[in-house]
Parts: C-alpha cells; structure tokens; sequence
C-alpha cells in the first residue's frame, strides 16, 4: 500500500508539473499574442470594445448615484460596474472555456484591449505630422489629448502637451495592466485557485475599468467632487508602482538612444512630484531629463529645466523613448516571469 500510495503522488505531482507548465505557455503566449493584435490591429471596433461598455455602465450608474453627496456615491459607483463587469467577463469565459483554441483566441483580444500601444504612439505622431502642416489642425488634435485650452497654444506648447499626454499614459496605457497581469500570473502558477485564466483576465480588465471610472469622474468639480473621489484614489493607489517603475524604465531607454540618461533620472527624482497626481510625473520628468526640454503646464507645473528650444522634432524624440521603454519592460518583465517560473 506504501508502494501504491507513493507512485499515486507521484503520478500526482506529475499531472500537476504538466498542467502548471501548459498554463505557463498559455500566459505567455497569451501576452504576446495580445500585443501583435494591439500593434497590427490597434483597438476593437467600438460596439464591442470593453472600455466602451465600461464607459456606459460607469453613465449609467453616474446618474443613479450621483445625488448622493458624499463619497459612498463613488463606492456604490465602483462595486457596482465591478460587480457587473466580472459577472460579463465570467459568461463569456463559459461559452469559450471548453474549446481550448477559442479560449486563447479570445482571451488574447480582450487581453489586447486592457492595453493601447499603437493608438498611445500614433496619436503623437499625427499631431506632430498635423503640426508639421498646419498649426491650427494641431490645436484642434491636441485638444482631444488633454483637458486644457488649447485654441491659442504656440508650437511650444503644443509639443509641451504632446509629449505630456505620451509619456503620462505609458503607466496606465501599458505597463499597470500588464505588471497586473504577470503579478497575478505569478500567484495562479503556484497557488491552487478556481477558474485561473478567469481571474486572470480579470485583474488586467478591473484595472482598466479603474482607470476608466478616473478618466472620466475624477476631477474637482463640483458635478463630480463626491462621485469621483475615491475612483480617483483606487487609481492613484493601483498606479503607485507601475508609474516608478514605467519612469526608471524611460530613464535606462534614454541611456540605450544616447540621450541624458543621468538627467533623465536625476530630474525624475526633482520634479516628478511637482505635479497634482502622486504618479503621472515620474513618466513625464524623465522623459522631459532624458531630451533636456522643459515641459510646462500653465499654473500647475513645470518639468525640467530650459537648456533648448522644444520642437515638433522632440515630440518624435519622445514617441521613440516610450517605444523602446515599453519593449525593455515587456522583455524584462516576460523574462522574470520565466525566471521566477524555472526557479520555483
């Protein structure tokens, strides 16, 4: 019975090494699968696009809730697309669990729309190629960026907004969803939890509803003051590492491309808090260090210092520091993933 019982547990642990290193393919193929979708295809048609649909579920509870005057608005707010978001997701995650080839397929597509690197980069290089023509047309294209005015902005200040929107946006554009993802990959590989790729694809997809409910009610406003209150604060607490890490990763970017990567860091740490987020300015400083500009928010902040004229030039600079950022934190945080896998 010794006998038995012992090459049952190691048939046992056999069958599990086997089914733990099929979900570690899956992970990992997932995520790359994701990114050649984002990168070829950019974003889902809008009908069908999970930010969207979060978009009119936080409408729809925005007007149930917002009458409440104190921050309970904001959480009901919360739990409730939180609730109904999961609950989405579970059901689509049923209909496609039993067909393995489907299950990945999809899981890879909504994966790609927690993320947006192709719109992030491309919607700098068109108002630099706006710019370029008719500056005017980039004024109209920046105002979709940010929430400033923008109708009389000079080219300085055009590129100044560019460049801030850009860099700002890798932390919860890219590196917070997947940071997230691989995080709790980690967790589902070595501890023994029910409907994996389930909560798995849910944590990229809570993130960027958090994100969502900050994008769109966290301001100061008196509409929105009670309401978008604690949305603003889960999202500043889920960004609080990504966006360190997102700034170092600018910062070892701009010593790979010959830029000042010694002022890169060097400003990240002066200025990074200068501005009212806790997170957005580590992403934004380095990246005004690493190209020696200074990039300036009227009556809000200024990010590095005035040793040259900023130009439509640095707007191209910068699309190509965030692009490389973002690759070495795939490649680095793909690479612990597997590490973290063999070793354990």
């Amino acid at each position: 019975m010794v006998y038995n019982e012992l090459i049952n547990n190691i048939n046992l642990i056999n069958i599990n090494n086997i089914i733990s290193f099929y979900l570690f393919l899956f992970i990992i193929f997932a995520l790359l699968l994701s990114l050649v979708i984002d990168v070829l295809f950019g974003e889902l048609p809008g009908k069908i696009h999970p930010v969207v649909i979060m978009g009119s579920l936080i409408n729809f509870f925005k007007k149930k809730f917002i009458n409440i005057k104190n921050w309970a608005s904001g959480l009901m707010l919360v739990l409730c697309t939180s609730v109904i978001s999961s609950v989405l997701l579970l059901i689509i995650y049923t209909i496609i669990k039993n067909n393995i080839i489907l299950l990945f397929l999809v899981f890879s597509i909504l994966l790609s729309s927690t993320f947006s690197v192709k719109m992030l980069l491309q919607t700098a290089i068109d108002v630099k190629n706006d710019l370029d023509n008719d500056i005017k047309k980039a004024r109209k294209s920046v105002s979709y960026l940010v929430s400033r005015n923008t109708e009389d902005l000079s080219e300085c200040f055009i590129v100044s907004a560019v460049i801030e929107s850009l860099t700002e946006n890798i932390t919860d554009s890219y590196v917070a969803p997947i940071f997230y993802y691989i995080i709790f990959a980690i967790f589902i590989l070595f501890y023994p939890v029910h409907l994996k790729l389930y909560l798995l694809l849910l944590v990229p997809m809570l993130y960027r509803l958090s994100n969502t409910h900050d994008a769109m009610l966290g301001y100061k406003t008196q509409e929105l003051i009670y309401i978008g209150f604690l949305p603003a604060k889960i999202d500043d607490i889920l960004n609080y590492i990504p966006s360190r890490i997102a700034g170092l990763f600018i910062v070892m970017s701009a010593y790979l491309l010959n830029l000042d990567g010694k002022n890169s860091f060097k400003i990240m740490m002066r200025d990074a808090r200068k501005c009212p987020s806790p997170n957005s300015g580590y992403t934004m400083a380095s990246t005004a260090g690493a190209l020696n500009i200074q990039l300036i928010k009227k009556d809000t902040y200024i990010l590095g210092d005035n040793n040259k004229i900023i130009t439509a030039n640095d707007i191209s600079s910068a699309v190509k520091l965030s692009k490389l950022s973002i690759i070495l934190f795939t490649l680095t945080i793909i690479c612990l993933f597997i590490l973290i896998y063999v070793i354990l």
